[in-house]
């Protein structure tokens, strides 16, 4: 099995989004966490919206420091934004693989509801196509 974390700042919504479509890729193959270098009280909103309009479901999802995860041992660490690759600490536990993809941060999103959940879709989508193609070249066991 492999172990993959991916980091953000907040860990509210681009992380979570990773988490929610990479755990679903890997069906059980893929011990998927996420976190954040300083992590929001609570996962956006819009973010659950938009992951339950496709059929992820993000319910018991909740922030977390990537400081609890520091002592374990990943195949692979993902960061999602540029903030959470230039604060990125260092892994104690073996880390095989590092990769930055970086996401537009949905939750500085402005504007209406209708404008503002357009670009959680978006970035939602973004995600999806980033995170497939990543498990079909280095994940799929």
């Amino acid at each position: 099995m492999k172990r993959i974390i991916v980091l953000c700042t907040a860990n509210s919504c681009r992380s979570q989004m990773a988490e929610a479509v990479l755990s679903a890729l890997g069906n059980g193959v893929l011990e998927v966490h996420s976190a954040g270098t300083d992590p929001a009280q609570s996962v956006h909103p819009l973010a659950v919206a938009v992951m339950e309009e496709i059929g992820l479901s993000m319910r018991g999802h909740y922030p977390k420091s990537v400081e609890r995860f520091l002592h374990l041992p990943f195949d692979y660490v993902i960061t999602v934004c540029g903030e959470a690759e230039e604060r990125c600490p260092h892994f104690g536990g073996a880390v095989r693989h590092r990769l930055h993809i970086p996401f537009e941060d949905p939750a500085r999103a402005t504007g209406t509801e209708n404008e503002r959940i357009q670009i959680f879709r978006r970035v939602r989508d973004q995600i999806i196509a980033r995170m497939f193609g990543l498990y079909h070249a280095h994940l799929k066991s």
